[in-house]
């Protein structure tokens, strides 16, 4: 009984250990499968940290003396638009067959024609009045020679008309012959030549006065003469020199008046670009010969008229037309601007372009003036220089930020005069909020050249 408990009291040990020693069996089986799979991964490769460099080009600039341009903008515009309107008035007869918008109609040839019939009637009858004074005139003249020859006649009856009277009254009066009655008679006849001596005398002295008189009215019709030849030539209305019809308010038996406003034409052959500079550059970059003014009036009257190269703005070509500095326009104090003019002849241009598009009237254009020159600066391109007038130094292969003083910006071109020396290797990629000191790598292959 006693045995019996005690096999029975060995079993659950024996079991015990069983299971004991099965889960360390398991447990090296784990270590040792985990040992087997971890020598077959391959470790991973280990990165340095290092400092990436920045990529940028650069170049070595020297101090130059730089020609200045002011650039500026404005629109071509003729500089003669004539409004054509009629002198008199009528019925249009008679129209221009190319009188169209954009045609180009030479000097001399007729617009358009108004009826001409009551300013030809007019021109007649005032033609035969001139004539008809003219006539008159001749006549007087010829009565004038006439009317002296007869006073020489007239002035000789009568002294003999007188001598024959003074014989008779002596008679008479001395020797008692005769009698009263052939002395009243005799002194009748003598009165009566002086009269007419007189009367004669006095239309001969007339004569001139009658003559000046018919020339003030042979004037005076002559002067109605030409305005109504005028009128009769006004009818046909002509372009005063080659232009090209700009505005047309006109139709074939229309009834115009004077004044109104019916063809305008520009003359293309002169054009003229009104740029607006700011006063500041215009004082300090233009050329002016001596004073400003010429110390009779307060104006800009010795501005240099140099050369200009005109670029329309819209063609990328590349394509450039040569004018010329004219004048100062205006200066506008609210706006600081110094207006210039830019005069360009067509017949130059076409000389040295004749293939070329043709610069004409509505053309946007940029233009640069030739002005001062700029001495012993340096000529960086615009990205090399940043808003706040700093540009970045390649020293030891670190950036460095360095302040400049800017004389000039024109175009894609920057003119530094201080704050840079000969020699310094000036970065000009452009680059956004760079760390200041960082690493930098040199792409261009050339750190020396010319300035752009």
């Amino acid at each position: 009984m006693d045995s019996n408990k005690i096999e029975n009291a060995k079993k659950p040990t024996m079991v015990v250990l069983l299971s004991i020693v099965v889960s360390i069996i398991v447990l090296i089986l784990g270590i040792l499968g985990m040992s087997i799979l971890a020598s077959l991964k391959t470790p991973p490769f280990e990165i340095k940290n290092s400092e990436r460099p920045l990529r940028v080009e650069a170049l070595k600039f020297a101090k130059e003396d730089a020609p200045i341009f002011i650039t500026g903008y404005g629109e071509v515009k003729a500089l003669n638009v004539v409004p054509i309107s009629p002198e008199v008035s009528g019925k249009i007869v008679q129209i221009h067959p190319r009188l169209e918008t954009g045609e180009m109609i030479p000097k001399g040839e007729k617009l358009f024609e108004i009826d001409s019939a009551n300013y030809t009637a007019s021109y007649e009858e005032a033609r035969g009045v001139v004539q008809q004074w003219e006539n008159a005139i001749i006549r007087l003249k010829k009565q004038s020679t006439i009317d002296t020859k007869r006073l020489k006649t007239i002035e000789r009856n009568r002294a003999l008309a007188k001598a024959e009277f003074e014989r008779i009254r002596k008679l008479f009066e001395t020797k008692n012959i005769g009698t009263r009655s052939g002395v009243e008679k005799s002194e009748q006849v003598y009165n009566s030549a002086l009269d007419k001596a007189d009367q004669m005398a006095q239309v001969v002295a007339l004569y001139p006065i009658r003559i000046k008189e018919a020339e003030s009215s042979l004037s005076s019709a002559q002067a109605r003469l030409a305005f109504a030849k005028s009128n009769l030539v006004r009818c046909k209305i002509r372009a005063p020199f080659n232009g090209r019809v700009k505005s047309v308010s006109l139709e074939k038996g229309q009834y115009v008046t004077p004044g109104q406003n019916t063809v305008t034409l520009a003359d293309d052959s002169v054009l003229e670009i009104h740029v607006p500079l700011n006063s500041r550059d215009a004082s300090k970059w233009l050329y002016f010969n001596g004073e400003m003014t010429n110390g009779k009036t307060a104006w800009f009257s010795g501005l240099k008229k140099v050369p200009c190269k005109i670029r329309w703005t819209e063609d990328n070509n590349g394509q450039t037309w040569g004018g010329r500095l004219h004048r100062v326009v205006k200066f506008d104090r609210e706006t600081r601007t110094l207006t210039v003019a830019v005069r360009v002849y067509a017949e130059t241009v076409m000389e040295k372009n004749p293939q070329s598009l043709p610069l004409v009237e509505g053309m946007f254009c940029s233009v640069m003036i030739p002005g001062r020159s700029l001495n012993s600066v340096f000529r960086l391109p615009r990205q090399a220089v940043s808003f706040e007038n700093t540009v970045y130094l390649v020293v030891d292969n670190r950036l460095k930020t360095v302040p400049v003083k800017v004389a000039h910006m024109e175009g894609d071109n920057v003119y530094v005069y201080d704050g840079l020396n000969v020699g310094d290797m000036v970065v000009i990629t452009r680059v956004i909020d760079p760390l200041e000191n960082s690493l930098l790598e040199i792409t261009n292959k050339s750190q020396k050249g010319k300035p752009s």
